[in-house]
């Protein structure tokens, strides 16, 4: 079987979650079937990959249009693919216009949804519209949908209820955790601001409105004074999301020590050494379907304090692998909190509480690794989206 593989991100470039989705799942899927990757961007040396770039002639158009163009590119390129298999908006036209076109069956994994991320609009102004309409006739068409968690699949058949459920399949996001393990080097600790005397705090994530970042700095100022708060945070959405959360830091390093912000894009190694020292990891997201980063949080042996939305109820076993912080939000797709005061409330004091307890906390931590080895393998993922594959492309 040969199955091809079209997605924005891929190495050297990735900057969100579905970039490592779709790395490590190439990576154990090559061990058992053919697999074929279309990427964005520019040419890969990687056998069986071929990048893309954006058509000269569209270097000035919308975001939207320069993404059409790509996609265009790459769907003659299938021919000749048992199934082609699409992850996020920007590949989606390009994986149904290749099935159509083929005569072969399309999968989407759903890494994220437009309707529940208003906020892209300022971003892509009118190019909104398209990538809405481009997602909504691509999972409307495809042979099969592919979640990232139950909590994902419920979204998904609210926001598109022409769907049929039985076509909308729950595959996990995966961790290595061979890859992702605890590391220490107290040099290397040291040099990223942190001391490792006190108890800190880490969040690692997009500058995005899903992620909860202002409403975290919000809730770091009711923490004791000896909390340390390492935020690793870049790639901003839009100038105005940066300018609130430049605003929210400056503030806080006014009034307490102990605030690192690192605004580049870390390696695994520095990554690895600040989740491995930290008393908690926090992920107060308002939208995620599940959580990459909650699961390298916990193959490092961290704790995790999440929002309880979308995917992380999946991944954080509350009490057990870390805390679950309620959230009463709109259902206007913009996940905002009804009551803003009480989540940061709510988040302040399961930071508090974990972090007040470190033999606690490295409890949750041990549990946490554990459970990620058990149930997020690659291997496991991988053999489960095989047989999906195997499903569709027998028309079964």
């Amino acid at each position: 079987m040969r199955v091809d593989i079209v997605t924005k991100e891929y190495p050297p470039a990735i900057y969100g979650g579905a970039g490592v989705h779709v790395t490590e799942l190439v990576r154990a899927l090559r061990e058992r079937i053919e697999v074929r990757v279309h990427a964005f961007g520019e040419p890969r040396s990687e056998a069986g990959t071929t990048g893309y770039a954006v058509p000269a002639e569209l270097a000035s158009a919308n975001a939207a249009v320069q993404t059409l163009g790509v996609d265009l590119a790459i769907v003659e390129d299938v021919a000749g693919a048992d199934v082609v298999h699409s992850h996020t908006w920007y590949a989606n036209f390009a994986g149904q216009m290749a099935g159509m076109l083929h005569g072969i069956p399309h999968i989407v994994s759903a890494h994220s949804l437009e309707p529940l991320r208003p906020w892209k609009a300022e971003q892509l102004g009118g190019g909104y519209a398209v990538s809405s309409w481009i997602e909504r006739s691509a999972y409307e068409s495809a042979a099969a949908v592919i979640a990232v968690s139950g909590g994902m699949r419920a979204d998904i058949l609210r926001c598109y209820p022409g769907l049929d459920p039985e076509k909308v399949h729950v595959i996990y996001n995966g961790i290595d955790t061979e890859a992702w393990a605890p590391l220490e080097d107290a040099d290397l600790l040291a040099s990223l601001g942190v001391d490792s005397s006190r108890p800190s705090i880490v969040f690692v994530g997009r500058i995005t409105r899903q992620k909860g970042l202002p409403y975290l700095l919000r809730a770091v100022e009711q923490l004791p004074a000896d909390v340390q708060v390492i935020l690793c945070a870049g790639a901003p959405d839009t100038p105005q999301i940066m300018s609130e959360v430049e605003a929210g830091v400056r503030t806080l390093q006014q009034t307490r020590g102990g605030v690192v912000w690192h605004d580049r894009v870390l390696s695994r190694e520095e990554l690895r050494v600040l989740l491995s020292a930290a008393t908690a990891f926090v992920c107060p997201s308002v939208y995620e379907p599940l959580g990459i980063v909650n699961l390298e949080a916990m193959a490092c042996g961290a704790a995790v304090v999440g929002t309880a939305t979308g995917g992380i109820p999946e991944v954080v076993d509350d009490g057990v692998t870390g805390r679950l912080v309620p959230i009463d939000q709109l259902q206007d797709g913009t996940g905002t909190p009804r009551d803003p005061d009480r989540f940061v409330a709510d988040l302040a004091r399961a930071l508090a509480e974990v972090t007040a307890d470190p033999d606690r906390a490295r409890e949750y931590g041990r549990a946490g690794r554990a459970r990620a080895a058990e149930q997020f393998s690659w291997g496991s993922i991988a053999a489960q989206t095989e047989r999906l594959y195997a499903q569709v492309a027998s028309g079964s």
